[in-house]
Formats: structure tokens, C-alpha cells, sequence
């Protein structure tokens, strides 16, 4: 058997992430690596240890056993916590032992996608003893190596890749957020509807509309005098959604329309991932 279609889209996805990551930091000299990326604490090498270790994860390898230091002020919670223990074990690698490695991670992760036969329902572990579904467990991975893959950019300043085929998992990720951002943390009004028009590379109009009952969903049909609307471009949408800028940041690259409470509200909860 191969990989199922479902599955094909992530497992692309990841592909061309990962190898645009590989070539962007094999030429770099060893002051690079040290540079800050908009991930708070993370540097270069930071960024490529953590993806690393999100790939170890995905192969079934044991986790590191190490003890992280007190010092770490971007570390605040469990789940950071258990993500920074890829990084902190790899921070003294030199640049030629971070390299050897995620090329033989790449090795080993394309060769588990050539066997993978499970179907896209079959439970694996996730992060912290969670348990999710193969299908969304590759989905999060595209995305998240996508995501780090332009945080190396912005810190290389090399940008680029932002239609390619991990943009489009992150656009639907994101997207699966915003009725809970704009229904459930920024409260809009029962009976309300808020548009998100977004240009650039990744281009799309959506709206959430919030129901009687105050639940959101998203549709694709614009909504006619909506309560709110932002106007934005697709890297804005995701450094904001990723946490990597704050609204304040954005400055007029993010342009609102109707109730300015309301948008206000929406930006302060924008940040969807962990």
C-alpha cells in the first residue's frame, strides 16, 4: 500500500518545507545560526533543533531525557516546556552536527512516508500524551515546519514560499480558528457576522457569522453589513495568527471597518497557536 490521498497533500507539504529549511541553512556561517528569529528565545539553530525534534517525535523516537534550565524567561507553561526540550538538548551543536543531523532526519522521514500505510484515522500520540488522528497529526506537522520555515526567513532575511503548498495547509488550519477567536474570545454579538478579506499570495474572503446562540462558523459567502471587517495581507494574517507581531505591530498593514471594539478584540485574541 501507499501513503493514502488524504495524507498526500500533508506529506507534500512537509516535503517542500523541509527541504527549502535544509537549503536555507547549509551555506550559513556559524554566527547565523545565533540569529533571533520571531519565535521569542529561539535563534536559527533553536528553529532547526525544534523542527528536528517535531520530526524525532514523528518517527516514534525516544524523547531526550534532559533537565531544562530555570533561566529560560520565554519558557512559561507545560506545553513550551515540553516543546523546548528538543532545543535546549541541541543548543551547544555545532553547525555541521545540526546539518549532519537534519539531513539524516530527512533520510528517515521520507523513507516512514514511503511505508506508511495506516489509514488517515488510525490514532497516534501526540504532543504531551495527547492522542489524535495520523490525518491530523501530519496536518499540524506541515504546518508547523511551514510556519518555522518562514520564521528562518524573516531571521535571514530570505523571504519567500509563501503560496507553496504548506501555505495552503496553514491557510485552512488558521482558518478553522477564527469562529472561536471571533464567537468565543472576542464575544461579537449574537446574530452578527465579521469578514476577513486577505490579499496577497494566499488570497480569500471569508466570514464568520455567530449565530442566536452565539456559535460561530465560517463561510465563504461575504456577509452585508457586517459588524466588522478586517482587511489585511496573507504574511500580516499569519505572523499575527502565529503570534509573531502584535496587533500594535501590524500598525496599518491591517485596515478595519464597523465596530472598532469589536475588531479591537478580535486582534487581541488574533494569536491561535501555542
Amino acid at each position: 500500500m501507499s501513503l493514502h490521498p488524504t495524507l498526500q497533500p500533508y506529506a507534500d507539504a512537509w516535503t517542500h518545507s523541509i527541504e527549502a529549511i535544509s537549503a536555507l541553512v547549509q551555506p550559513l556561517v556559524e554566527a547565523d545560526w545565533n540569529r533571533r528569529t520571531p519565535c521569542p528565545g529561539w535563534s536559527v539553530r533553536d528553529i532547526v533543533s525544534h523542527v528536528m525534534g517535531l520530526d524525532s517525535e514523528m518517527l516514534g523516537d525516544p524523547r531526550p531525557i534532559h533537565a531544562l534550565p530555570r533561566d529560560l524567561f520565554h519558557v512559561t507553561n507545560e506545553h513550551q516546556r515540553y516543546m523546548e526540550m528538543q532545543v535546549d538538548v541541541r543548543r551547544h551543536h555545532t553547525a555541521p552536527e545540526i546539518t549532519s543531523e537534519l539531513e539524516y532526519m530527512i533520510i528517515r522521514r521520507n523513507r516512514q512516508l514511503r511505508n506508511e500505510n495506516r489509514l488517515p484515522t488510525a490514532t497516534v500520540r501526540g504532543p504531551l500524551g495527547t492522542e489524535l488522528t495520523l490525518a491530523e497529526s501530519m496536518r499540524r506537522h506541515a504546518f508547523a515546519v511551514w510556519a518555522h520555515e518562514q520564521d528562518l526567513r524573516a531571521a535571514l532575511g530570505v523571504p519567500g514560499n509563501l503560496d507553496s503548498p504548506g501555505a495552503y495547509v496553514a491557510r485552512d488550519v488558521l482558518l478553522a480558528e477564527l469562529p472561536r477567536v471571533v464567537a468565543d474570545d472576542a464575544q461579537a454579538p449574537r446574530s452578527s457576522a465579521v469578514v476577513f478579506d486577505v490579499s496577497g499570495p494566499v488570497e480569500f474572503l471569508r466570514t464568520v457569522r455567530v449565530d442566536i446562540q452565539g456559535r460561530g462558523t465560517l463561510e465563504t459567502s461575504p456577509a452585508l453589513g457586517p459588524a466588522a471587517s478586517l482587511a489585511l495581507d496573507w504574511e500580516t494574517y499569519v505572523r499575527l495568527a502565529c503570534g509573531r507581531i502584535t496587533p500594535e505591530a501590524a500598525g496599518d498593514r491591517v485596515k478595519t471597518d464597523g465596530d472598532p471594539e469589536l475588531a479591537a478584540a478580535i486582534l487581541r485574541h488574533f494569536t491561535v497557536t501555542p
